[in-house]
């Protein structure tokens, strides 16, 4: 089957539209055994399962359909108390899910067929579902073959088996009327085959009584036919106003017609329109059904549900109201969310923010103008548009903003699969899932917090028998946690496990020569050495660590995205990996300051204070401020600015992670609205600058980077220590 570029593109919205409602799945599942009523996640799973058969169906992929159709079975046996959940059903159902994921992208990289090794894969998932099969006889997914076209007869020959059922009662004067009730039999067989008609006799009276004008029979016929309803329905037009007429599908086709109501598109929510859609009731029957309706409304009369009322004129059967009103449901809860949000393509979300941003530096360059001027009039009016497009900016950073708590919940299959491999009973417990951050982040964070989790669970949380050697419970805890402290998001990997040995660590360092036998080292510098490459104390290589590659890449990642990690360990008691990143990779509000002829940009959300810097003789890195001791960076040394210095300089205060530190500039230029531009692969190496903006006079100016400036220059000032006392 080839595919042109309208289907490429659908096939793309399906793939993107299912792998979602896969995932929806995978956190229903790991969520099913902790105790609360499952009852809904049940439904939620059941509805995700066959919203992507329905969908796999339009676009006849039928070999998706074929495997999800056998889950779906499994989870309506579930969802209808015949197959009780239990650990072994959710550690078959997950590898399900990651197949049809399989299924799906193969289908969106072009390969719509059947594909022999995934069929092969799919029937060894499907056998490990045979035994809850076996053990429940009563499941739809015991008899997954289509029902036979024809059945054995007692006397050896086949019987063929009809789709539809017609009850016949032809009016009293029908042959007055000129219609004889043997034409319109003979007229049917033109749509299909009669392979059963019973002859009604029971209002022939007796033979002295009988009336040769007056139609006494009634008919009961079983139709083999492709035709809908409403043919069907057709045929005795001219007797149905004196005649009564239902016509039904038989039990053995009502399963198809179910199914057939399940899949059909989601246009129309009412539930006339979805029985007369999947062809079991004809559009005069729903109009019958609301007509009734309607005169008992306005007879006063409780209104009566339009099911109901069907199923009481004997139009339409009970199962199919059922699964039309299931489907009903669906559909309003799905207009409901689509109510809620609406898709938009991060390409061009990403342009909409690249275009406010070219507005924040084209409106500092008229504000500039406007200061320039002094002309109160204009100065109100680039005032107003200045917070304007804030306004807009921040609206439009919003959209890009995304809770966390959708990457955490990833992580429960990741925690449940690698401590069944490792042997070890591991809980996951999440908090801060509701924090906010820029998707961005959000999409880069995930494989430096998946090294982590990894290697807290390998490293960090001790077998069992350890643990309760060590007076601790059989079962490991680790923590995902995340907040917002000062402008940034920090996300927090904890463990209960042993903790770092800094001892163990040290030798392994001096070992490889990172450090020198004699050095002096902090335990947060200790601590930091496994971020080295190749630095590893695992006794023994498994499939998970060992190698000493991964925290080298976390650290790398985390610092690509202008952010910090550190840790906290405790030996025995467990460690906590925090990170620290901005909320938003494009705009930020900044303080800008002047050093000589140099800008620089200082993240708004970091400064305390500003302060003038008095008495300085040029040679100290602290001061008094209020009676605290404040250190401070003098940003003209770091840099290497050579300008004549100003007579008396300004300290900036800024926090970090709750320690305060001053930074000395020359001149405090204000507040200003900064797009983030990324500094060239020339200035890599270049510590404490987290990029560039240009400025409403055109001119560039850095940003800094604080939490490495103050960081660097805290292990600055611990060397500096450490070699004095020693």
């Amino acid at each position: 089957m080839s595919i042109d570029a309208e289907m490429k593109a659908a096939l793309i919205t399906f793939t993107i539209e299912s792998l979602e409602l896969l995932q929806d799945m995978e956190d229903s599942l790991l969520s099913l055994e902790d105790g609360a009523d499952p009852t809904e996640r049940i439904n939620s799973i059941f509805r995700a399962a066959h919203t992507i058969k329905g969908s796999s169906g339009l676009f006849g992929l039928d070999h998706i359909v074929k495997f999800t159709h056998v889950v779906e079975s499994v989870l309506d046996a579930v969802r209808e108390g015949k197959i009780d959940v239990s650990s072994d059903l959710v550690a078959v159902l997950l590898p399900c899910c990651d197949h049809i994921a399989l299924l799906i992208r193969a289908v969106v990289d072009g390969d719509v067929e059947e594909n022999p090794d995934m069929t092969t894969a799919g029937d060894a998932l499907l056998a490990e579902l045979r035994p809850f099969l076996e053990g429940n006889p009563s499941s739809p997914v015991a008899t997954v073959a289509p029902t036979p076209d024809r059945v054995e007869a007692s006397g050896g020959g086949e019987v063929e088996t009809g789709n539809w059922h017609i009850s016949l009662r032809f009016g009293e004067d029908s042959l007055r009327n000129g219609m004889d009730p043997l034409s319109f039999i003979r007229y049917l067989t033109t749509l299909g085959v009669i392979v059963n008609l019973t002859t009604i006799t029971n209002r022939i009276p007796a033979v002295a009584e009988m009336d040769p004008e007056t139609n006494y029979l009634g008919f009961e016929i079983d139709v083999k036919s492709d035709a809908g309803k409403e043919a069907l329905e057709n045929v005795f037009e001219f007797v149905r106003a004196d005649s009564i007429i239902h016509i039904l599908p038989l039990e053995s086709a009502i399963a198809d017609y179910i199914e057939l109501i399940r899949s059909l598109p989601e246009d129309d929510a009412y539930l006339g329109e979805l029985l007369v859609k999947s062809g079991v009731l004809t559009k005069r029957e729903l109009e019958d059904g609301l007509s009734k309706q309607k005169s008992d409304s306005e007879a006063s009369q409780p209104a009566q549900p339009i099911g109901e009322i069907l199923v009481e004129q004997q139009v339409v059967q009970q199962p199919l109201v059922t699964a039309a009103l299931e489907k009903q449901k669906q559909i309003k809860d799905n207009k409901a969310r689509e109510s809620q949000s609406i898709r938009v393509d991060a390409e061009r979300l990403d342009k909409l923010i690249d275009l406010i941003g070219e507005l924040v530096i084209s409106s500092a360059g008229v504000n500039l103008r406007a200061l320039q001027t002094t002309q109160t009039a204009l100065l109100e009016a680039t005032g107003e548009m200045m917070r304007l497009v804030e306004e807009v900016r921040d609206s439009a950073l919003q959209l890009r903003m995304v809770p966390i708590g959708t990457t955490f919940s990833r992580f429960q299959r990741v925690v449940r699969d690698v401590s069944k491999e490792l042997g070890k009973d591991i809980n996951l417990v999440i908090t801060g899932g509701d924090t906010e951050v820029d998707k961005s982040v959000v999409e880069k964070i995930g494989d430096p917090l998946m090294h982590l989790v990894r290697n807290a669970m390998d490293h960090g949380i001790e077998p069992a028998e350890v643990r309760l050697q060590n007076g601790k419970p059989s079962q490991g805890t680790l923590r995902l946690n995340a907040y917002h402290e000062s402008g940034t998001i920090a996300i927090e990997v904890s463990d209960d496990g042993g903790g770092l040995n800094r001892e163990r660590i040290l030798a392994k360092a001096v070992e490889k020569g990172m450090v020198a036998a004699d050095a002096k080292l902090t335990d947060q510098e200790v601590y930091a050495l496994i971020f080295e490459p190749g630095f590893s104390t695992a006794a023994h290589i498994s499939n998970l660590s060992g190698r000493g590659v991964g925290m080298d890449v976390v650290k790398r990642n985390v610092t690509d995205l202008r952010g910090s990690i550190e840790v906290d360990s405790t030996l025995g008691v467990g460690t906590t990996m925090r990170i620290r990143l901005p909320l938003t990779l494009a705009i930020i509000d900044g303080f800008l300051v002047g050093v000589g002829k140099s800008s620089f940009v200082i993240p708004l959300d970091r400064v305390v204070e500003c302060v003038e810097l008095t008495n300085d003789n040029g040679n100290n890195d602290y001061m008094d401020l209020r009676g605290e001791v404040l250190p401070f960076i003098r940003l003209r040394n770091l840099f290497c600015i050579n300008d004549q210095p100003p007579r008396r300089a300004n300290v900036v205060v800024v926090d970090v992670a709750g320690a305060k530190t001053g930074l000395v500039v020359d001149r405090l230029l204000g507040e200003s609205q900064t797009v983030i531009k990324p500094l060239g692969k020339l200035f890599a190496h270049a510590q404490g600058l987290g990029g560039s903006t240009i400025l409403g006079s055109g001119e560039v100016a850095l940003i800094l980077d604080v939490p490495v400036l103050v960081s660097s220059f805290e292990h600055k000032m611990q060397r500096h220590a450490l070699s004095i006392s020693a």
